[in-house]
Order: C-alpha cells, then structure tokens, then sequence
C-alpha cells in the first residue's frame, strides 16, 4: 500500500525544522517561503516561532511598509494577518484538508510604529463537507500593545483525490 505524500503543512514544518539549527537558517527559510508565496514573501516578515498550528512572525518598521501618517500601512497590517493565519492553519491541516480564504477583515486599535508581532493560533474542527472557520491573528507592537486584529475566514473541504 502506497503511503500518502507529506501535507503542505508538514512539509513546512520539516522545512522548518531542518533550517532553524543552522547559521542563517531562518533567513533561508523565508527566501523558500518567498519563492512558494511570492506576495506574502515581499512583506518582508520573518518567522519567529512555528509550530503545527501556531505561528509568531514580526516584521520591522521601515519605509517599504509605511504611509504618508509615518506608521505601518494598513495593508501591510493585513497582509502580516493573513500570513500568520496562513501559516498556523496550513502547519494546522490534516492530510486530506483543504483550505482557501473567503474572507478577511481587520480591526486597526492605533498606528503601528516600530517592530510588530503577528501572532496566530489554530485548532482545526473535524471536516466532513465545506466548513467555514475563522482564523485570528494579532498584531502587537513593542510595548504589546494590540494594533490590529485580523480575522480570516477560511473554507476547508476534503480534499479531492486526484
């Protein structure tokens, strides 16, 4: 009997695993995050924390990311969201799930300035049909305080064998 390939998720997280301990490690692991997710690769975040179902990822405050108010733009905050909930739910999945974006939408408390932790956690409902199921992700500054909260609705459904 032929065993099922590696998830998305697992794979990530082997990726993960294997680079970490080595100098420059985390640095590699997001150019291989960049070259599969191009978009959310251009943000610029870095990985801080990834395990299956929980990801930390900060990204620092510099001119590529900000708008004419001098703080972070409030794109970039939903895009740091969604790439937090994309990472926990993908290291999240069991084989056989799928998962896309239906929705976001996001909650902006104050002006983002400084470095930013986005930070997600994900416990996947059993799925036997098309399920929706939302996704968390906040986004704090140095001082911890809440700049933003992100919320992604995803539609995971068995995945259909090929």
């Amino acid at each position: 009997m032929a065993s099922l390939p590696a998830s998305p998720g697992e794979r990530v997280l082997s990726l993960w695993r294997r680079l970490t301990p080595l100098p420059f490690g985390r640095r590699m692991f997001m150019i291989a995050f960049a070259r599969h997710v191009p978009y959310s690769g251009a943000l610029g975040a870095r990985v801080t924390r990834l395990e299956p179902g929980f990801v930390s990822l900060s990204l620092d405050d510099r001119r590529a990311v900000r708008n004419h108010l001098n703080s972070v733009h409030a794109i970039a905050l939903a895009n740091l969201g969604e790439m937090a909930s994309g990472l926990a739910m993908t290291t999240a999945l069991p084989g056989g799930v799928r998962s896309i974006v239906t929705g976001l939408s996001v909650q902006y408390e104050k002006k983002a300035r400084g470095t930013l932790t986005a930070e997600s956690r994900v416990i996947v409902p059993e799925v036997h049909g098309d399920t929706d199921y939302e996704v968390v992700a906040a986004i704090r500054d140095a001082a911890g305080d809440t700049v933003a909260t992100v919320r992604v609705r995803w539609r995971l459904s068995p995945a259909v064998p090929l």
